[in-house]
């Protein structure tokens, strides 16, 4: 099984997520965070003084899946979530040892 995080612009979240699910991905978890990367931020003009916005407001979107499905997963939040612009965001994918469903006791790829 694996992890895949996808750190996206906000108003992309929507066509991640319905992405996702037309690859066959039945749940994850979203996260609103902020940060930066190498753009580092950028200035504004707010009445008349400039200000430095360090951090950009983001989406995190976790989800673990079977590793069959990693690719398409992928490739579906690449294709949803480009906009050729900077700061479209990062996908990061991890191996997942175990995973445990509380309320049946499944465990790995039922538990997901």
């Amino acid at each position: 099984m694996r992890q895949i995080t996808a750190i996206i612009k906000p108003f992309k979240l929507d066509e991640v997520r319905e992405a996702l699910a037309e690859v066959g991905v039945t749940g994850l978890t979203v996260t609103e965070v902020k940060g930066f990367g190498r753009q580092k931020g950028h200035t504004e003009l707010y009445r008349g003084a400039e200000y430095i916005v360090d951090f950009l407001p983001k989406v995190k979107v976790d989800l673990v899946i079977d590793d069959a499905l990693t690719e398409r997963a992928v490739d579906a939040i690449i294709k949803a979530a480009r906009t050729d612009r900077i700061g479209d965001g990062k996908i990061f994918v991890r191996n997942i040892e175990q995973v445990i469903r509380i309320r049946t006791g499944e465990i790995g790829p039922d538990a997901v």
